[in-house]
């Protein structure tokens, strides 16, 4: 079964396997490999909280709850001037947003990394080296996953992010006929015992998979799947799944390469009050984030239906003196299992670190939710229309 998303099919999967009665099969919440998160959960977390701690068994990591996204290294974005995006990462640790999002297939993002690491060790006080978190993603090829291709493939991100031990592995998989991902998995675990990994994760994993893996015994922290104020899809099948086993989200959008909370920047004020009819007066879909995105705004409801939303975060921020993004991170970051959320960063070309830092401070009252909600719900059901959370990457 597929449906259609922008011109675009998308594979549908029933996240609960063959059940015929349709009936999801709750984890067994005595199962050892039980994840907590340290601090406040969702919805109760106070505005001032930066930083929580995602957990599985004895494993655990604390990061930033705003997530510095470095997707736009890949392409697609301009020239990277490889002195200056380490200069802004720089900057961004100085006022406190310590931790950055990466992958072994986002151009030269691991290795920024591994140079700016080495920069805080020269120049920055132990204080801060102990704080900065990076968490990386293994995309692999679709080959045979053996113990000795796993532990050359986390080699090499070891060697160009200039650590012993990477702070977190996100592991994708496309094919889910392919069961080569337990094994994966089971290698990476293998590898975290040795002490080359300090915590596992997952990316873009829909809720029947992730119960699997924990059913497997594999000690994964979180789940980084896309979630914003149109797509409302992981407090659905996958929160009550998070939420019986401690796992915890991180939320962005994988290899479409968008600002996933934000929505590629869609969700700002530079699109409020615009026409798509007339596209030589609305600003232009010049990035790939941008043209993805609206691609999940026509299946959600369309541009106008997604300019009552705009308005709708244009008046809360007014409310609130902050930005629209500001907003619509925020209502993000307190949704139940949602640990962190990421903002990408266009590193050497622009940065917005007031605006990530005004987000820690705001806070969202029954009034602003009231109306978001309102407006939110209005739109399809996107689990319907395109599936599971990590769908959208598997195609028919």
């Amino acid at each position: 079964m597929a449906a259609t998303l922008g011109g675009s099919r998308f594979l549908l999967q029933s996240p609960f396997g063959t059940r015929k009665d349709g009936v999801w099969r709750p984890i067994n919440v005595a199962n050892p490999c039980r994840c907590e998160a340290v601090g406040n959960e969702g919805a109760q977390a106070t505005a001032s909280e930066r930083r929580t701690t995602v957990k599985s068994r004895d494993d655990s990591l604390v990061i930033c709850r705003i997530v510095n996204g470095m997707w736009q290294t890949s392409g697609g974005w301009g020239r990277i001037d490889r002195n200056a995006a380490v200069d802004a990462m720089l900057r961004y640790a100085d006022a406190g947003l310590t931790t950055f999002d990466m992958a072994d297939i986002y151009g030269p993002a691991e290795d920024l990394y591994g140079t700016f690491l080495n920069r805080v060790r020269r120049e920055r006080p132990p204080e801060l080296l102990n704080e900065i978190k990076g968490l990386t993603k293994w995309v692999p090829r679709p080959v045979k996953m053996t113990s000795s291709f796993v532990r050359d493939s986390i080699n090499v991100s070891r060697k160009r992010m200039d650590v012993a031990c990477l702070d977190m592995i996100q592991f994708h998989w496309w094919d889910y006929s392919n069961p080569g991902y337990l094994d994966a998995l089971k290698h990476l675990t293998d590898l975290k015992e040795e002490g080359k990994i300090k915590t596992i994760a997952l990316t873009n994993f829909d809720t029947e998979r992730l119960q699997i893996i924990l059913e497997n015994g594999i000690p994964v922290v979180s789940n980084q799947v896309q979630h914003s104020v149109v797509d409302m899809r992981p407090q659905q099948r996958m929160a009550e799944l998070c939420q019986l086993t401690g796992v915890k989200l991180i939320t962005s959008l994988f290899l479409s390469l968008m600002y996933g909370t934000v929505m590629g920047g869609l969700l700002s004020e530079k699109f409020l009050n615009t026409n798509m009819l007339f596209p030589l007066a609305a600003p232009p879909l010049n990035t790939p984030s941008l043209q993805k995105y609206k691609m999940m705004v026509d299946a959600w409801g369309g541009w106008n239906l997604f300019q009552d939303l705009l308005q709708t975060l244009k008046k809360v921020a007014s409310k609130h003196r902050v930005t629209v993004p500001a907003v619509a991170v925020r209502y993000i970051l307190d949704q139940p299992s949602v640990a962190g959320s990421m903002i990408g960063v266009r590193l050497g070309l622009s940065q917005h670190i007031e605006d990530s830092l005004a987000i820690f401070s705001l806070e969202l009252d029954e009034e602003d939710n009231g109306n978001i909600n309102s407006v939110s719900r209005k739109g399809r059901d996107l689990l319907k229309v395109i599936g599971d959370c990590g769908d959208e990457y598997r195609r028919a």
